[in-house]
């Protein structure tokens, strides 16, 4: 049996809630197959670690975390940090640290789930966003000049290396061909003449590279707008790191919200742990109340069961979430129902009894 160890950094908010309420998922899971089984280890960094230390995570917390084999990240951020502090300190300074490149978005729409749009279907809404995820617009490089004076001036520079846009369009066009799916890339190059027109033409360099794999590419407002007027003809989408992380929210609406999104930060070669995380935020009105929906959470575990190479447990998470949702039993308030975040989960590990 192979053991997997753990960082679980519930962090702040709704993310004690619905991280334990996916530790208990994927623990059920693991118990029901037999093939492998967690070992988690707890770390109480976050806002309030800010508060009383002066710093998001412990000043080795880098070095701590390198023994794991993945993180589990419940949400960052809450009132009283600033929101670069809480995301600077701790999210993304894993993700740039480990090297954790790609972004993996699921935007897939399941049975049960509520979709804003009239026509809206899970065969038309089944996208996969991968996200350049260690530099682009969110590189952190530029300067501030002239502070508090009548010519302050602001530079934010976005960084396209070539080595950082290559392999994340290569990844994108890796998981298209494993899939037999289109890839489109969706950037803004008519309005950022230098980033873009690059962004472009790699994308077009590393087509080449796969003759058989159909490709589109769309201006980010476009992409936008044929998201919600034509979402069917999305399959993989490759984007940068600032386009990527406002389209994956919007296709979080239309496959019914946000707390049914998920996200993963991979590094593919293995060589630091990987993050795996329910993107919906801390969600600071309704922490404590127990009402936070878990099913983001478990479809970020459902992630973490397909990069360590068990896709058929990440596949029995998904179709007990889909099942919870059909039977609209058992569902938290932001979808329609009154159950607790515990009873949810807890009827997930039914159904996943009845499904492994």
């Amino acid at each position: 049996m192979e053991t997997l160890k753990i960082a679980a950094i519930p962090g702040d908010g709704i993310g004690p809630e619905v991280i334990a309420e996916g530790i208990k998922v994927l623990e059920k899971a693991a118990q029901l197959d037999g093939r492998v089984q967690f070992e988690f280890t707890y770390f109480p960094w976050g806002c309030e670690y800010y508060l009383e230390h002066g710093r998001m995570m412990d000043q080795d917390g880098i070095d701590q975390l390198k023994k794991f084999d993945a993180i589990y990240l419940g949400a960052v951020g809450y009132p009283g940090v600033p929101d670069h502090i809480s995301l600077w300190d701790l999210l993304l300074r894993i993700r740039k640290s480990f090297d954790q490149y790609v972004n993996i978005r699921p935007i897939q729409l399941l049975n049960g789930a509520p979709c804003p749009l009239k026509n809206g279907s899970k065969q038309k809404i089944d996208m996969l966003f991968i996200r350049e995820n260690s530099e682009g617009e969110y590189s952190g490089a530029g300067d501030w000049l002239f502070k508090g004076k009548p010519e302050e001036v602001v530079l934010q520079t976005g960084v396209f290396s070539r080595k950082g846009t290559e392999r994340i369009i290569r990844y994108a066009f890796e998981t298209a061909k494993e899939s037999g799916k289109t890839v489109t890339s969706i950037s803004k190059a008519n309005a950022l003449n230098y980033s873009m027109v690059f962004w472009d033409e790699v994308f077009e360099e590393v087509s080449k590279e796969y003759p058989e794999i159909q490709t589109y590419s769309y201006l980010v407002d476009a992409a936008a707008m044929h998201m919600i007027t034509d979402p069917e003809r999305f399959e993989v989408v490759v984007t940068s790191n600032l386009f990527g992380d406002i389209l994956t929210d919007l296709g979080a609406a239309l496959a019914g919200g946000m707390g049914l999104a998920a996200g993963a930060n991979i590094n593919p070669e293995r060589e630091y742990p990987s993050m795996f995380e329910p993107v919906h935020g801390s969600a600071p009105d309704i922490a404590g109340k127990g009402i936070a929906n878990p099913l983001a959470a478990v479809w970020s575990a459902s992630q973490m069961f397909d990069f360590f190479g068990y896709n058929d447990l990440g596949e029995k998470l998904l179709q007990a979430i889909e099942k919870l949702l059909e039977e609209n039993e058992v569902l938290t308030p932001d979808l329609g129902g009154n159950a607790s975040t515990s009873e949810v989960g807890d009827r997930v590990t039914e159904i996943l009894s009845e499904l492994i």
